[in-house]
């Protein structure tokens, strides 16, 4: 089979019929990155959600940042709340705020919604997360504010058992569990107030409105999924960040099942959270392994979710060798290319794995193919943020 039988222009006509050729209509479609900050890839993202939303019915956006300031940037959009600029200062976590991408799909969004009834909606679906956790105070204070007592704890109770937000958010306990107070006994005290909360959510839920239902929903979650964090960031054995990892990933799945009731919606994170496989990453002289988002979602939405790899061929000064994936795609007659990922596997023998010179920049595994429905490929990335 020639690899160009398995390829067709990356436009909205090949991004319909990649639709079609699904089993099923995806209520999540996910958009992997195979690097962070990479414009072209941003402005391809921002095409592809533009057609999805005026050809294929879909109303959500949903991207690798805290769930929780990803409120601000939805009543921004829906409703026109505060400015483009304190929006993006304020909506976004791990510098997302700054990408150019990132500023023009928000406009774009608004100005859609001014124009349109039937809205489109953001979403944040990451944890309040970077290496460290931030404060459980918003989620518990947020989902406490919706309940009728009688309730586990006084408000006053509450704030005393958080204490300082500044002891959450130590960024030195990611490398250091002894600095982490997620195991001290307010910690511990925390885990189970929350817990009664969320249960009393759910006695309560008949007497709240769709809306707050959903609000208070997300509280609890990502109140739970804190602490959970913050428990396992006090640990010091070596299982500790295959476990953090895990978890942060289970919390982005948490978010992704409840955004598949506004779906169909686009997904848009890193490859190694998007993928049905299990991920691997090398951090210091371990190897972690966990099973991401994509792959947890999956088990639970099967066909109703699909995925959408990226591969870039030059990266800044970073060429692909012409017997990796990335360098047999590179041979395609288009700049942008939407590729069969299956008839792909079928069509390439044992191609190489690439060693990209750009640590930031994920390859793909050969040995994966078959389990991705798809890849966006563009043949160069030059306009991109230098890390590290």
């Amino acid at each position: 089979m020639d690899i160009k039988d398995t390829a067709r222009p990356l436009d909205g006509a090949g991004v319909s019929a990649f639709l079609r050729s699904l089993p099923a209509r995806p209520l999540l479609l996910g958009l992997g990155e195979a690097r962070h900050f990479v414009d072209e890839l941003g402005e391809v993202r921002n095409e592809i959600f533009r057609h999805l939303v005026e050809h294929e019915g879909y109303r959500s956006f949903a991207i690798e940042s805290d769930c929780l300031m990803g409120l601000v940037v939805d009543d921004y959009v829906t409703t026109g709340a505060g400015t483009l600029d304190d929006v993006m200062e304020r909506g976004f976590s791990h510098g997302f705020g700054a990408f150019p991408a990132n500023r023009e799909l928000v406009r774009w969004m608004r100005a859609y919604n001014e124009e349109h009834d039937e809205k489109v909606r953001f979403f944040g679906f990451d944890g309040p997360l970077e290496y460290w956790a931030a404060s459980p105070r918003q989620a518990l204070t947020g989902l406490y504010a919706f309940l009728e007592g009688p309730l586990p704890c006084t408000r006053e109770t509450l704030d005393t058992l958080l204490g300082p937000d500044e002891q959450w958010s130590n960024e030195a306990a990611a490398m250091d569990p002894s600095q982490s107070i997620g195991r001290s006994a307010d910690a511990q005290r925390l885990r189970l107030i929350a817990d009664d909360l969320v249960a009393l959510l759910d006695t309560q839920a008949p007497r709240l409105g769709a809306e707050d239902r959903e609000r208070a929903a997300l509280y609890g979650r990502t109140a739970t999924g804190l602490l959970r964090y913050h428990h396992w960031m006090a640990d010091a054995s070596p299982a500790r960040w295959g476990r953090l990892s895990a978890l942060r990933d289970a919390m982005m799945a948490a978010n992704l099942r409840a955004l598949a009731e506004h779906g169909p919606a686009l997904v848009f994170a890193g490859n190694l959270h998007l993928q049905r496989n299990k991920s691997l990453m090398s951090f210091g002289d371990q190897t972690l392994e966990w099973w991401g988002a994509g792959a947890i979602t999956g088990t639970h939405l099967g066909d109703r979710y699909a995925f959408l790899a990226s591969a870039l061929g030059t990266v800044g000064d970073d060429t692909p060798s012409p017997d990796t994936v990335e360098g047999l795609l590179a041979t395609l007659p288009w700049d942008r290319a939407l590729i069969d990922a299956g008839r792909l596997a079928e069509a390439v023998t044992k191609p190489a794995p690439r060693i990209s010179q750009d640590f930031a920049y994920f390859p793909l595994d050969p040995a994966q193919l078959d389990k991705i429905d798809g890849i966006v490929f563009l043949k160069e990335a030059v306009r991109l943020k230098k890390l590290g």
